[in-house]
């Protein structure tokens, strides 16, 4: 297995703001007008977006929320977990992103528009490289970062694992 640093350098990944490292790839050339778009989005977006991301083991990507639908894919490394709090149903799903399914893990995922989410390597797994695709495409417009006492109050059983992935009191 490469090291992390092997992929950092390659693809000339840079610090992301929830953790870890990333590089954008694509961004689609054509835009939704507003109006074809639901009420949730105030201004034009890119048809679609995507990026590697790379959280080492001692990064994480801090619990946060995005207007659009997020499809993870797995790349090189060890298992990843996405953490996953639905707010309607109250429910935590976690999801292990990797190669192997005899483990539960699976190459891609979908952590739905809306929903809570943050990420860290597995326990034992040196590194995760992954993908992620967001459609309509990434604004930072769209983007939510918890803070984690009022996430906490919100969701009080899930409060340890809050702690543990956010990083605004």
């Amino acid at each position: 297995m490469k090291p992390a640093k092997y992929w950092i350098d390659k693809y000339g990944l840079l610090p992301h703001p929830e953790g870890g490292y990333y590089a954008e790839t694509y961004r689609a050339a054509e835009t939704i007008d507003p109006q074809g778009l639901p009420i949730r989005f105030n201004g034009a977006r890119s048809f679609s977006t995507g990026i590697y991301f790379l959280l080492e083991s001692h990064h994480f990507s801090a619990f946060h929320r995005i207007q659009s639908d997020e499809m993870w894919h797995f790349y090189a490394g060890e298992a990843l977990e996405i953490f996953v709090i639905d707010p309607e149903t109250r429910e935590l799903e976690i999801i292990r992103l990797g190669n192997n399914p005899d483990k539960g893990e699976a190459f891609q995922a979908v952590v739905p528009a809306g929903k809570w989410f943050g990420s860290r390597p597995a326990k034992g797994s040196s590194y995760a490289l992954v993908g992620c695709t967001v459609a309509p495409g990434f604004d930072f417009q769209d983007f939510e970062m918890a803070e984690r006492e009022a996430l906490k109050a919100e969701f009080p059983e899930f409060s340890g694992l809050i702690g543990e992935l956010t990083r605004i009191s």
